[in-house]
């Protein structure tokens, strides 16, 4: 499994590129910015782009979806209970104060208990969408089973969580998120968290002081 992740956009999100070496077919999780950097790690490795996977629709996640998505047809995935924070990315970019990036279409409501995957048969690589609110009321991970590998977006970070203070955020419901959908994986998963280092599982349930 082809596995680079790039931190992109002015404040560093975690783009998550993933390719199947055998058959070249690749997902891209949360192109936030730079995708002319994210293109070229596709072509670098000779990867076709199958989808792309929006953890929550905050700009800094979702402000290149529609640029890549133009550069590579690949349908975009988003949980549905995000659209109305992506129909404001005018709002979004303010409190920034960068440009409005473009929006695109979402093409499939990205849901609990949906599963992508890269190839097919016994070796595709699966991507299993585990519903989390609570930065936002969409937000979504990424977990692999056969990789021992989860994509946090914004829920959980290494010794913290996402916040909550910022329109449609719920503090209790990110708490359930974590307890209930992500401290029940095994201890030794890989956490890929929507900004800064990496860290596993076992490290949160031990060292996390918001849970």
């Amino acid at each position: 499994m082809i596995h680079e992740i790039l931190p992109v956009g002015p404040l560093q999100c975690n783009c998550s590129i993933f390719g199947e070496e055998s058959t070249r077919e690749a997902i891209v999780v949360d192109p936030g910015d730079e995708i002319e950097m994210i293109l070229a790690v596709l072509q670098r490795h000779g990867l076709r782009l199958q989808a792309i996977v929006i953890t929550h629709a905050h700009i800094d996640h979702i402000g290149g979806a529609a640029k890549l998505k133009a550069a590579t047809g690949a349908p975009v995935w988003m949980n549905e209970r995000d659209q109305a924070l992506y129909d404001r990315l005018d709002v979004q970019a303010a409190w920034l104060g960068v440009r409005t990036p473009e929006q695109t279409e979402i093409d499939h409501p990205a849901r609990e208990g949906d599963i992508l995957k890269l190839a097919s048969g016994a070796g595709a690589t699966e991507f299993h969408v585990l519903h989390t609110p609570g930065h936002t009321p969409g937000s979504l991970c990424l977990y692999l089973p056969a990789q021992q590998t989860l994509v946090a977006g914004d829920t959980l970070f290494r010794e913290s969580i996402g916040r909550t203070d910022l329109p449609g955020g719920d503090t209790h419901q990110i708490l359930s998120s974590i307890e209930t959908k992500l401290f029940t994986l095994p201890e030794e998963t890989l956490v890929i968290p929507g900004h800064g280092p990496k860290t596993t599982i076992g490290h949160e349930r031990e060292h996390n002081p918001f849970v």
